[in-house]
């Protein structure tokens, strides 16, 4: 690897760094990534254990309005490299895809594994250079690339480095001293689309962790979202719950704990419930008799006695009430390695472009940048278009 030179190096083989060198090998320049990892795209990979998410088909202002307070930087990168471009690219290396009922788009093959094979191929076609064990630990004295020890030269240097979050794929931050010794200010990393600690009681606990609560409608102030969660051990998880996890997390940061109100049935209006509550009990216990005239599952009993005591009431008005609305009480985050991702990173305002203000031989890609997103594909997309983008800031610092 000594005196190895490159015009651009990239340092990080997750969908970001890959995608900079794709960007920068069809322009013809000399490329290699630089994976410390023994292979490419493992958080990718973890991505897809459940149906690789590849992006969503939502109108497009309502997507880029998923990005929150980082919206407007995004914008830009996600116009350029926009939901149909991901659809396109994915399709050109043999992945259709198909948009799920929720409007979420996957590969066919429900899969990262085909892709990333068939991606990694193209790059090697292109001639970019692959390198996995090799980590990078800095600049030597005169400017260039420590990796494994030794030094490599590039003109550009793109950094694909990763967030916080599942550290053992690779992600682990070892880079914040690195670039805070370049000025650049790095915002610091918190859990993003991740579970809440609730105090469930032990009976709660022991017979429904892992149970799911499905089509729920969830709320936290003025934010609303639906969709399944899960009860966990520690409390609770799931897709809907990190709809809303920025809010509550900054929630609990300021008060220490933070209220969701849940809606066992959001289909159903509150005086449709009644009506169906006025039918005659006779003898049946009342977790039967929920069971019966609106289908409550035994969780969602058991979830209604959490939320408003053991003693839920009987008046058909004050019970549609409560299943219609049953607060529950997040008390604490779960830890961010436990977390899909991070919020947090290098903040877009230490930046010119992409590229770090005193050093624009150096620019930044993907999650190491701070900006958050929920799950439904708003991760995967913007780290491909920052990966996009990347490359082409390196290709005009050439």
């Amino acid at each position: 690897m000594s005196d190895e030179t490159f015009d651009v190096a990239v340092i990080g083989g997750g969908p970001a760094g890959l995608m900079a060198a794709e960007a920068i090998a069809k322009a013809g320049r000399s490329v290699a990534v630089f994976e410390k990892m023994p292979t490419f795209g493992r958080k990718f990979l973890m991505a897809g254990r459940g149906g690789l998410n590849l992006t969503h088909s939502e109108d497009f202002e309502r997507f880029v309005g998923r990005y929150g307070a980082r919206a407007a930087a995004l914008r830009p990168m996600l116009e350029a490299f926009a939901p149909d471009d991901l659809v396109a690219w994915a399709e050109a290396l043999g992945q259709p895809t198909f948009v799920g009922a929720s409007g979420r788009v996957f590969p066919k093959a429900m899969k990262a594994s085909p892709l990333l094979r068939a991606w990694l191929a193209r790059l090697e076609g292109l001639g970019v250079g692959l390198r996995t064990r090799a980590e990078w630990s800095g600049w030597s004295a005169d400017g260039g690339l420590l990796i494994n020890g030794q030094v490599v030269r590039a003109r550009a240097v793109v950094l694909a480095l990763g967030g916080a979050s599942w550290a053992r794929l690779g992600s682990d931050a070892a880079w914040v001293p690195m670039l805070e010794g370049q000025g650049c200010a790095v915002a610091p990393f918190r859990a993003a689309n991740c579970g809440f600690d609730v105090a469930w009681s032990a009976v709660f606990r022991e017979r429904f962790a892992g149970e799911p609560l499905k089509n729920v409608g969830l709320r936290h102030g003025e934010r609303r979202a639906r969709g399944d969660a899960m009860v966990a051990g520690y409390g609770l998880e799931g897709g809907a719950i990190y709809a809303l996890a920025s809010a509550l997390r900054d929630a609990i940061e300021v008060d220490g704990e933070a209220v969701l109100t849940i809606d066992l049935r959001p289909d159903i209006p509150v005086e449709t419930l009644e009506r169906r509550l006025l039918s005659p009990r006779g003898g049946q216990s009342l977790a039967n008799f929920l069971r019966k005239a609106v289908k409550l599952s035994p969780v969602e009993v058991n979830l209604l006695r959490e939320a408003h005591g053991l003693d839920l009431p009987d008046a058909p008005a004050a019970l549609a009430a409560a299943i219609k609305a049953a607060p529950i009480t997040l008390t604490g985050v779960q830890p961010l390695d436990r977390a899909i991702s991070a919020a947090g990173g290098a903040r877009f305002e230490s930046l010119d472009g992409l590229a770090l203000k005193d050093r624009p031989d150096v620019i930044l890609a993907g999650e190491m940048l701070d900006w958050e997103a929920p799950t439904g594909g708003y991760l995967l997309q913007a780290c491909f278009a920052s990966g996009v983008a990347a490359g082409k800031q390196a290709l005009a610092r050439l």
